[in-house]
């Protein structure tokens, strides 16, 4: 019985090979099932791997923001009568930004084996590519809607960034992104560094990092409609 963490890919690269390991595929080849927030994502996955008639032959379930807590043990009752499970997210890697925690954590009660594969995460990367610190870092999720409130927590974020020297992430819905940016430019300060990824892994890949007041000249970036993380860092040693 185990439960394999498999690593998706950010976008829809026609060659997984780019990105994932081969022990990626190995893995699929052995899982009986497989655990993604949706159906149609889930057999877009396995069709990377393996053929239709192999693929109609698994099972497939759902973990999403509607799946309960007490859900946990139906799905992972399968595993404890021996099988094989894989899981997927949409951000890249298992249990980053999405539910796939709650699972583990249930598995690890349950003395199932848990095994985790390499792949890219959206999150890790934008960290990587901005050049702030990755010694401490805070991924916040969703910035919040309403315009007071995604101030405030600008604010507060920025604050953190200063004091305890960690950077800040977050992301927000792709189409809401211009309104966000435009939201960090008006709340944080001058000196402080802001930097937006989108489109990781992308041939429109794109990663800009400057100074809020370096950032006020520039032309917004093109993250309208496109997947983006946005990081926030003490600008206190920079000119």
């Amino acid at each position: 019985m185990t439960l394999f963490l498999l690593p998706n890919l950010l976008g829809s690269q026609e060659d997984h090979t780019l990105f994932l390991p081969r022990s990626v595929d190995e893995a699929v080849m052995l899982i009986d099932g497989l655990i993604a927030e949706s159906e149609k994502q889930a057999r877009a996955y396995l069709r990377r791997f393996m053929s239709r008639e192999k693929m109609v032959t698994l099972s497939l379930a759902l973990l999403n923001e509607h799946t309960k807590p007490q859900e946990m043990n139906t799905l992972l009752s399968p595993l404890l009568r021996g099988e094989k499970w894989g899981i997927i997210s949409d951000c890249g890697l298992p249990c980053l930004a999405d539910p796939g925690s709650e699972l583990v954590l249930q598995a690890r009660k349950l003395n199932i084996d848990v095994v985790a594969l390499t792949g890219p995460s959206s999150i890790i990367m934008a960290l990587m590519l901005s050049g702030f610190s990755g010694q401490r870092f805070t991924f916040h999720g969703y910035i919040a809607k309403e315009a007071v409130d995604r101030r405030n927590e600008l604010k507060k974020w920025e604050r953190r960034a200063k004091e305890e020297r960690e950077t800040q992430i977050f992301m927000e819905a792709p189409y809401r992104n211009l309104a966000t940016f435009q939201s960090c430019l008006e709340a944080l300060e001058e000196r402080t560094m802001f930097s937006v990824a989108w489109d990781l892994t992308l041939p429109t890949q794109g990663v800009i990092t400057a100074s809020i007041r370096d950032w006020r000249v520039k032309e917004a970036p093109a993250i309208q409609k496109h997947p983006a993380l946005f990081l926030i860092y003490s600008g206190l040693n920079h000119a």
